[in-house]
C-alpha cells in the first residue's frame, strides 16, 4: 500500500505531466501559426453537439414558433372550411347559467352556487360553540366532518335528481366551486383546531412555569413596546371567529387558511384593468375554442372508438390532443395568471404565487409541485405533514396524496358527464411511476430528456384520459358531423 505521501507525488506528477503536454500543445500551434500555408482550422467541435456549450439558439425558437403559427393557421382554415363558423355567444349564457328552453326559468347552477354560503357559515357557527365551550372538541370535529363531507355530495344527489335541467358548463362550475368550498373549509377547521390545542399547550406551560427572578431581561424598554406594537396588530384565536375574516378567505386567491394573511397596501390599478381585460378575452376564447374545434373534433372521434381500429384511434387521438393541449393552457394562464391575480389585487392579498415554473420540470414530481401551487401547498400543509408527524413514511403520505388528488379529478370528470367510470383516476394513480420513470431519465439521460416526458405526458397522457370520459359523452349526446 502507497503511503499518503507516495499518493501525492503521484498526484503531483500526473498534473505535472499534463500540464507540460498543455504547453507543448499550445506552443505547436503557436508555431503552426506561423506557417506560410495560412492554416484556418483549429480544434472546434459543431454547434449541436453538447460539447460545443453553444447555448443561443433564439433562431431556432423564432422558427419553431412560426412554424406552430403557419400549422394553426392551417388548422384554423380547415376547421372553418369544414364545419363553417359554430360560434353562438348566445349558447354561451344558456351554459354557463343552466337555462335551457324546457325549463326557462329555472337556474339550478345559480341556485346551488348561491346555497354554498350555508355550509360554510355552518362551519363558523360549529367553530364558536367550540370556543365558548358550547360544543366539546370531539363533537365540533364530528358536526365539521359532516358539514364538510355534505358539501361533496350535495352537487352528486341534485344532479341525480335534477341532472336534465343542468348544463355541463353549468354542473361543471357547481362542481369546481363546490371541490375549492372544501377545501377551504378543510383548511379553516383543521387550522382553528391548531390554535385551539395551541392555546390549550400555552395556557398549560405558562401555569406550569414562573419566570426566575435572577434571570437577565435582554430586551429594552423599546423593544418590549414594539414586540407588544406588532403583537396587537395580530389577529388572534378566538377573535378571527366572524362572517368578515370568513368571507375574506373564500373569495382570497388561496386554499390554506391563516389568521393573519399578508396584504399590499394598496390597488394598482393598470395591473388590474389588464388582469380584467384578460379574464373577460380569456373566457371568450376558452368557449369559442371549445365550440368551434373541440366538440366536432370529439363528435367525429365516435366512429374510430367504435370500431376499435388501433391506427384510426391513434391518429384521433393525436388530432385530439392539439386542441386539448391548446385550451388548457388558455385555461391555466386565465385561472392561475389572470383570476387569481385579479382576486389577489381587489382583496390586497399578498402572496401571488399561484404556479411556478412547471414549463421547466425535468420530472413528474417537480411539475406537480409547481404547476398548481395553491392545492400542492394545501396537500403539503394539511395531507401530507400530518400524515408524516404522526410517524408514517413519505412514501405512504405521498401515496394518500395522489389517492385524494385522482379522487378530485375523478370527481370533477365524472359528477358534470354523469358518467362514473376510473380514467381520471387511474390517470392520476399512473403519476408516481412516471415520476421515477422521469426521475431515471433525467439522472440517466439529462434534465432536458426528463423534460420532453413532461411534455409528452402534458400533450398526450393527460388528454387521453379526457377524450374517452368525451368519446361516450359524445355517443349520447352527439350525432356525427357529415
Amino acid at each position: 500500500m502507497t503511503t499518503e505521501a507516495e499518493e501525492k507525488a503521484l498526484r503531483y506528477r500526473r498534473a505535472q505531466s499534463v500540464t507540460t503536454a498543455e504547453e507543448i500543445t499550445e506552443k505547436e500551434n503557436k508555431a503552426r501559426r506561423l506557417q506560410f500555408d495560412k492554416p484556418c482550422h483549429k480544434p472546434r467541435d459543431s454547434l449541436f453537439s453538447w460539447s460545443s456549450e453553444f447555448t443561443n439558439f433564439t433562431g431556432l425558437v423564432n422558427w419553431g414558433f412560426l412554424m406552430l403559427t403557419i400549422g394553426g393557421l392551417r388548422l384554423f382554415l380547415e376547421n372553418l372550411l369544414k364545419y363553417g363558423i359554430r360560434v353562438n355567444p348566445i349558447e354561451w349564457i344558456i351554459v354557463l347559467t343552466g337555462y335551457n328552453e324546457g325549463n326557462r326559468y329555472q337556474f339550478p347552477s345559480v341556485i346551488l352556487l348561491i346555497f354554498s354560503v350555508v355550509p360554510a357559515v355552518t362551519t363558523l357557527i360549529i367553530e364558536k360553540g367550540v370556543a365558548v365551550d358550547i360544543l366539546s372538541e370531539k363533537l365540533g370535529l364530528s358536526l365539521q366532518l359532516s358539514n364538510i363531507l355534505f358539501v361533496l355530495i350535495l352537487p352528486v344527489v341534485v344532479l341525480h335528481y335534477k341532472g336534465p335541467e343542468f348544463s355541463f358548463v353549468g354542473i361543471t362550475t357547481v362542481c369546481m366551486i363546490y371541490l375549492i368550498l372544501f377545501l377551504k373549509l378543510w383548511s379553516y377547521t383543521q387550522t382553528n383546531h391548531w390554535c385551539r390545542n395551541g392555546m390549550k399547550g400555552k395556557m398549560a406551560k405558562n401555569k406550569l412555569r414562573r419566570q426566575s427572578l435572577s434571570a437577565p431581561n435582554w430586551k429594552s424598554f423599546d423593544d418590549d413596546k414594539n414586540d407588544a406594537i406588532a403583537a396587537a396588530r395580530l389577529v388572534k384565536y378566538p377573535d378571527n371567529l366572524n362572517l368578515k375574516d370568513l368571507f375574506y378567505f373564500l373569495l382570497a386567491p388561496t386554499l390554506c387558511y391563516e389568521l393573519n394573511f399578508p396584504r399590499t397596501t394598496r390597488i394598482r390599478k393598470r395591473f388590474l384593468v389588464k388582469r380584467l381585460l384578460e379574464v373577460v378575452f380569456g373566457v371568450n376564447l376558452v368557449l369559442a375554442l371549445f365550440q368551434q374545434w373541440m366538440i366536432p373534433s370529439v363528435t367525429n372521434s365516435v366512429d374510430p372508438f367504435s370500431q376499435m381500429d388501433p391506427i384510426k384511434i391513434t391518429e384521433r387521438l393525436l388530432k385530439l390532443s392539439v386542441p386539448n393541449h391548446l385550451i388548457w393552457l388558455c385555461f391555466f394562464y386565465l385561472s392561475f395568471h389572470s383570476f387569481l391575480n385579479l382576486m389577489g389585487e381587489l382583496l390586497h392579498f399578498a402572496d401571488r404565487k399561484f404556479y411556478g415554473d412547471w414549463w421547466n420540470a425535468t420530472n413528474i414530481s417537480v411539475f406537480w409541485s409547481t404547476w398548481n401551487m395553491p392545492v400542492h401547498v394545501w396537500a403539503v400543509r394539511h395531507v401530507y405533514k400530518p400524515i408524516t408527524e404522526r410517524g408514517y413514511s413519505k412514501v405512504a403520505a405521498s401515496t394518500v396524496v395522489f389517492l385524494i388528488s385522482a379522487f378530485f379529478h375523478e370527481y370533477l370528470v365524472s359528477v358534470p358527464l354523469q358518467m362514473f367510470r376510473i380514467w381520471a383516476f387511474l390517470g392520476m394513480m399512473v403519476q408516481p411511476p412516471l415520476a421515477v420513470i422521469s426521475r431515471f431519465a433525467e439522472l440517466r439521460l439529462g434534465p432536458r430528456y426528463g423534460n420532453m416526458m413532461v411534455w409528452s405526458s402534458l400533450i398526450l397522457g393527460q388528454p387521453l384520459a379526457i377524450m374517452m370520459y368525451y368519446h361516450d359523452y359524445a355517443l349520447d349526446h352527439f350525432k356525427p358531423i357529415q
